[in-house]
């Protein structure tokens, strides 16, 4: 059973089936850029590997390159799958090979980023409300300083949709309800640790103790950003305090130690769904046009009760 809120109309599959007994699905993955990236990845092969009688999954890595996810569509196409589903690196760019699949008659299913096509190109998108995760970022970051201080924001990938919508629901929401808070700098880190730190090293050579909060468009910049943080002498969580999105361990483990304070959550683990979604398109079924993923705030005073419980 999918557990959805319906954000849209129902759309249907549109699909063709390839034949086959087995549902056939090609997916199309950004690459891994980040803990969160790897754990989608494993929770789509693991269902995928314990399914093996029902499913034959064909899995490309992108290596956070557009045009080489166009081409593994290309492939998919080609081997005639049951459905392709995609996690676009970037929002624009993709009316073309999404509307070769359309007229091959195979479904594209959008999982945990948008595109920035016409509805009629894609079955349905699976994941989150990242101007909802921004907005609720910005209000945990507003509490943590008491509504007044200068903070700095580590974007995600440029054109990424994730990073798009996080920065417009962070920004809308502290023009429009939180005066005090002052965006300072905002750059982006491409969802990765390492550049992360780089990013955060040059605000703080920049800024240097003015900085008093971090919002970061997922945790694994946020924890390059905490190493930066504490290479200049300062104290991640205190000094300079930290909200992010995602949730993964990492991050958990960085607000039970103290160098971290929030992270919105951001589930990955949207293999189940993906793939009843996909045999209802196969079987000539309906879906919602939206599948919201089930997500929460969490907090540096339970992280140490709630870190035993992650599974990414």
């Amino acid at each position: 059973m999918l557990l959805a809120v319906a954000c849209g109309p129902s759309t249907p599959s549109g699909g063709k089936s390839s034949g086959n007994e087995k549902l056939v699905v090609g997916f199309a993955q950004i690459g891994q850029e980040s803990g969160w990236r790897d754990a989608e990845t494993a929770s789509i092969q693991f269902y995928a590997g314990q399914n093996l009688d029902t499913i034959d999954l064909k899995f490309a890595d992108a290596q956070q390159k557009q045009e080489n996810q166009i081409k593994a569509i290309k492939s998919f196409i080609e081997m005639g799958v049951d459905v392709i589903g995609v996690a676009p690196v970037v929002e624009t760019g993709w009316d073309a090979v999404f509307t070769e699949a359309k007229d091959a008659g195979i479904p594209i299913v959008l999982v945990d980023r948008m595109a920035s096509v016409d509805e009629s190109l894609y079955a349905t998108f699976i994941g989150s409300d990242f101007i909802e995760e921004g907005k609720n970022a910005a209000i945990e970051m507003s509490a943590l300083l008491g509504g007044t201080g200068k903070i700095v924001q580590l974007e995600g990938t440029v054109g990424a949709s994730a990073a798009n919508d996080r920065k417009k629901g962070f920004e809308d929401e502290i023009a429009a309800n939180h005066p005090g808070i002052e965006i300072i700098a905002s750059q982006t880190g491409d969802f990765t640790r390492a550049k992360g730190k780089e990013v955060m090293e040059s605000f703080l050579k920049t800024y240097g103790s003015d900085i008093k909060g971090i919002y970061g468009h997922n945790d694994d910049m946020a924890l390059g950003a905490i190493e930066a943080i504490k290479e200049a002498g300062l104290k991640p969580g205190s000094d300079i305090v930290v909200v992010s999105v995602d949730g993964v361990k990492g991050i958990f483990e960085a607000m039970a130690a103290g160098e971290a304070n929030v992270t919105v959550e951001c589930n990955p683990l949207l293999g189940p769904q993906f793939f009843d979604v996909c045999q209802t398109l196969k079987d000539g079924g309906t879906v919602e046009k939206w599948i919201k993923s089930d997500e929460g705030i969490f907090r540096a005073d339970t992280a140490a009760a709630d870190l035993p419980n992650r599974k990414y």
